[in-house]
């Protein structure tokens, strides 16, 4: 019987990634409007939900261990529907008294077994791609990861919106975090068909010790580089503001006029934050990776490091004017999430030409990665409580205050590799 040809990358590259950014979005984003729901503070919110997201900044450190047993397939599927059911768990707990404490914790499986599942996809997109195939294929990678922003973000929190008219808050939610799991389960079951292992050797480590020198010699090889320690308080400093900004501004676009929010509904917040927001974002990423091609990064990367920080101003705005027109709030926000995917492709770039080179390029890449998750989670971690304390108003000007290290440190950065050559046809 002659072997059945293999499926095109098509067929599971986009599903793949979508399936990497549902449960980030999920919790980093969506759970922080389903808890303003339950009357939870804006500084528990912010707090827990930052604090949840550490396993994304600190999986590099686990991912040598992965390597011990099974395939990278395996990994990915079962990641998949730990995810799924623990969304599940997290529906079924809404309605208990305690429902944030549990959900929280629900949702730390949830972090721990998605950062595990990005180890096991990008595992398995590079061990199975041929080089050219996965430059072919990154913009279906980058697309439908941003896709499941926009359905997360947007469709469904406008859902959420929409069923709590009719059901109330909880069963509104409980409706949504059943379809979160439903997707995930199904992305499991599919990929456990479609997803190749033909190319997934045998990992050379073969014993957990092994496995500790291995990430042993990764960390001090990373610390070694040049410029090192100038790299990771940039890193952490890029998105500094942002960090502050993320958990709060859903809160800020939920809250009634009189607390000095805008009031919107959850409907309206899917509409102008979760899908024009995240288009704006895709607009933005991909018009800042031609501006770099054109200029080179050395000489974009504080234009880039403008364009980023300075839309934050929109929310200072919005909060001393508090417009009603959901226009207005729309146009800023676009062009706030338009800057950031414009200067955000700066920084990922900087971490793949400036940090990541040499020998252990892809863990080095993934511990930059982790570093910059830690500069966002370390203000977000605080950011509700300085909200609590001083107002929205005051809160976005303590935003604008920090991009001023963002500013010096994009300034004064060091460069380690020129930017690649120009190649004239």
């Amino acid at each position: 019987m002659a072997n059945k040809k293999p499926l095109s990358p098509v067929a599971w590259v986009p599903t793949l990634y979508f399936a990497m950014g549902l449960p980030f979005i999920i919790i980093s984003l969506v759970s922080v409007l389903m808890f303003s729901d339950f009357g939870v503070s804006d500084s528990l919110i912010a707090f827990w939900v930052s604090l949840i997201m550490l396993p994304w900044t600190l999986k590099p450190l686990w991912s040598p261990f992965m390597e011990l047993y099974k395939t990278k397939k395996f990994f990915v599927v079962l990641t998949q529907m730990v995810s799924g059911l623990a969304f599940a768990l997290v529906a079924l707990c809404l309605p208990l008294p305690n429902n944030f404490a549990i959900a929280i914790a629900l949702m730390g499986v949830v972090a721990i077994s998605g950062a595990s599942h990005d180890i096991a996809a990008d595992g398995v997109y590079l061990t199975e791609l041929t080089k050219e195939e996965q430059s072919k294929y990154i913009g279906w990678q980058g697309a439908f990861y941003n896709f499941a922003k926009i359905l997360a973000n947007g469709a469904l929190v406008f859902l959420a919106g929409t069923l709590k008219d009719s059901f109330g808050a909880v069963y509104a939610w409980m409706i949504i975090m059943f379809i979160c799991s439903a997707l995930l389960i199904f992305a499991a079951l599919y990929h456990a068909r479609v997803l190749p292992t033909k190319f997934q050797k045998k990992s050379e480590v073969k014993s957990s010790a092994e496995a500790m020198s291995k990430l042993w010699e990764v960390l001090t090889s990373f610390f070694q580089k040049k410029y090192i320690w100038i790299y990771i308080g940039f890193i952490i400093l890029y998105r500094f503001a942002e960090g502050f900004a993320m958990k709060i501004v859903p809160l800020f676009l939920k809250a009634s006029v009189e607390k000095g929010g805008l009031g919107l509904s959850v409907q309206d917040i899917g509409i102008v934050y979760g899908t024009a927001g995240s288009a704006a974002f895709i607009i933005g990423s991909i018009l800042g990776g031609y501006f770099i091609a054109s200029r080179g990064l050395k000489r974009s990367l504080f234009i880039l490091c403008c364009i980023f920080n300075i839309p934050f101003v929109v929310y200072f705005f919005l909060a001393i004017y508090q417009p009603e027109s959901i226009y207005v709030i729309g146009a800023a926000i676009f062009g706030e999430y338009f800057g950031y995917g414009f200067g955000f492709v700066g920084l990922m770039l900087f971490m793949m030409q400036q940090v990541a080179p040499g020998k252990h390029q892809m863990a080095h890449y993934a511990f930059a990665s982790g570093i910059m998750n830690l500069g966002v989670m370390i203000p977000g971690l605080i950011s509700g409580y300085i909200s609590d304390s001083i107002g929205y108003h005051n809160f976005f000007i303590v935003v604008l205050i920090a991009t001023i290290p963002a500013f010096l440190a994009t300034w004064f950065v060091p460069f380690t590799y020129p930017d690649p050559e120009k190649t004239t046809t």
